[in-house]
């Protein structure tokens, strides 16, 4: 065992005089070492509650033979850093968290591991960790919380942050902010749409690396806990099966996840995390390929901030293998990828049918190609998102003037005081990877459009990102970005965009001459950084290739 390099030996007497200060018996330092990591913490509401998942994996792992070690990685909650500097360090965690773990795992060596994120960038941080160290491990999630509800209608964040449009337009008063902003976020768990989170846990099950129910089984659920028992068992396991994540993570599983995202209608972050977590396990996957897939996969399930279905509805009807059954009807699902319990089939052949509404059947989608769509075109040449399948049938095809912001304060501060008008296309640039740096979240100002009415009129693009409780023409992760010299950063006020989702394409009425010569007098804005962000601006890449480290 991997953990007999710290327990073997007379050599090893020192170490397991340590080991004995954590209380260990005889019959325990000879049964395996395995690291409970967790995402713990007092003040994200996704992870309040994680705790109690970690004690049910670690009873699991005890009930199965096993010697549980749980240790806490950091973790950012991107709705409590939206809008302020917070934000830039949000996708930078993803880095910190799988780096830490690392050291933690290499540092002291134990056999297998149980991952337990539950939010945003957590999620891919502890994938790309379980790539790299390759253990036998699996994922458990501590699921999403309840909708809230308000006047008799169900609703989540997203809406709580179109709120904040309609009080600044004058749609509600601030009684009525006060009462949406009470009743939005009933629980713990992480929130209750299809955003980044929910997005995340789910293709961890559509991948094959956690148990079914694990994106859609609500936190506050006592099978939350009964799944996370399971999940320890099943570690030893795949222990005992010598079965690691390199085996599950094949390309056929990376083109499952990339199904089921397009059906499910999955947040625009996953395109970048998936694109990172296939380059940690040495997977050819790029923007092309997802393009490819989104093509020719239906999106069968529109769920909340694109509809009032939720996680939770999803959850009711079959969840994630319901869905990925259903697609297989089609042929496009690998039902011989493996997972950690069986195969795909397995899984498949245990779920429900699709119930036609909430999973419709795959003769009659919402629409034949896949939620997410990537565009190319002069503006993105290396690719850009959209959550096309959150988009207002009258924005898949715009035409607008520019309205450029070198941030996203100027920009939110313009559409809340009201200096954007209909038929405008936003442009927020030096918000990528590099230019922000850290390619923050826009939900601000695409909630703030959406709230003021303007969702089906005025179009937003940028080298940053969105978060998953966008909807609209909103189009990020444009590549390359603005303070890489992408053409983003040439667009002037007034120049006419055309946005063409349908055709998938994204333009700039302007003639590669004036591009040019715009280019012989651009400078990049001077930044003044320093700490960790310094040095994540000087090794990260392009957002359409995952916002990796440079190799």
């Amino acid at each position: 065992m991997r953990s007999d390099l710290m327990k073997e030996g007379s050599t090893r007497a020192p170490h397991r005089s340590l080991l004995r200060a954590l209380g260990l018996t005889d019959d325990e330092m000879k049964r395996p070492f395995v690291a409970v990591v967790s995402a713990a913490s007092d003040y994200i509401p996704g992870h309040r509650h994680l705790k109690d998942i970690s004690e049910a994996v670690k009873a699991g792992i005890r009930n199965a033979g096993g010697v549980p070690f749980e240790f806490e990685t950091i973790g950012v909650c991107d709705g409590l850093s939206m809008n302020h500097k917070g934000m830039k360090y949000s996708l930078c965690s993803r880095e910190l968290i799988a780096d830490s773990i690392e050291v933690m795992l290499t540092a002291h060596p134990l056999d297998a591991a149980v991952f337990i994120p539950n939010c945003d960038k957590i999620v891919p941080g502890m994938m790309l960790a379980a790539c790299r160290m390759n253990l036998p491990s699996i994922f458990v999630s501590g699921g999403p919380m309840l909708p809230g509800e308000h006047n008799g209608t169900k609703f989540g964040l997203s809406e709580m942050f179109e709120a904040v449009g309609s009080y600044a337009s004058g749609k509600i008063d601030a009684d009525e902010l006060l009462a949406l902003e009470k009743s939005a976020c009933p629980t713990c768990g992480s929130c209750s749409g299809m955003y980044t989170a929910n997005s995340m846990n789910c293709l961890t099950e559509a991948i094959g690396m956690a148990l079914p129910g694990n994106g859609s089984i609500p936190a506050v659920y006592s099978e939350r806990i009964a799944l996370a028992k399971r999940a320890g068992m099943q570690v030893m396991k795949l222990l005992e099966q010598d079965l690691r994540p390199r085996d599950i993570l094949t390309p056929e599983a990376f083109e499952n996840a990339l199904r089921g995202e397009m059906a499910l209608g999955c947040s625009t972050n996953s395109v970048l995390h998936l694109t990172a977590i296939a380059h940690e396990a040495g997977v050819p996957l790029d923007i092309d390929k997802i393009d490819e897939l989104g093509r020719t996969t239906p999106q069968i399930c529109k769920l909340n901030p694109a509809s009032q279905v939720f996680i939770t509805d999803l959850n009711q009807v079959g969840g994630i293998p319901a869905v990925m059954k259903e697609l297989s009807r089609k042929g496009l699902i690998h039902l011989d990828a493996q997972t950690v319990c069986g195969t795909v089939r397995d899984r498949v052949e245990a779920a429900p049918d699709a119930d036609g509404e909430i999973i419709r059947k795959i003769e009659n989608p919402f629409r034949p190609d896949g939620g997410i769509a990537v565009l190319k075109g002069n503006i993105c040449p290396e690719g850009a998102v959209v959550k096309q399948g959150a988009v207002a049938p009258e924005m898949m095809q715009h035409v607008g003037p520019a309205r450029c912001f070198d941030c996203e304060e100027d920009a939110s501060e313009a559409i809340l005081g009201g200096k954007i008008k209909e038929g405008d296309v936003v442009v927020i640039r030096y918000e990528g990877p590099k230019g922000g740096p850290g390619m923050r979240e826009m939900l601000t100002p695409t909630s703030a459009l959406t709230g003021m009415g303007l969702g089906s009129s005025v179009a937003l693009i940028t080298d940053g990102r969105f978060s998953g409780a966008t909807r609209g023409a909103a189009i990020g992760h444009v590549s390359p970005e603005a303070a890489a010299g992408g053409n983003i950063a040439l667009i002037q006020d007034g120049d006419i965009i055309d946005v063409d989702i349908t055709g998938r394409q994204l333009n700039v009425r302007v003639s590669d001459e004036e591009l040019a010569k715009r280019r012989e007098a651009w400078k990049a804005p001077e930044q003044h950084l320093t700490g960790y962000i310094k040095r994540y601006a000087s090794l990260v890449t392009s957002g359409s290739k995952g916002a990796v480290f440079v190799d």
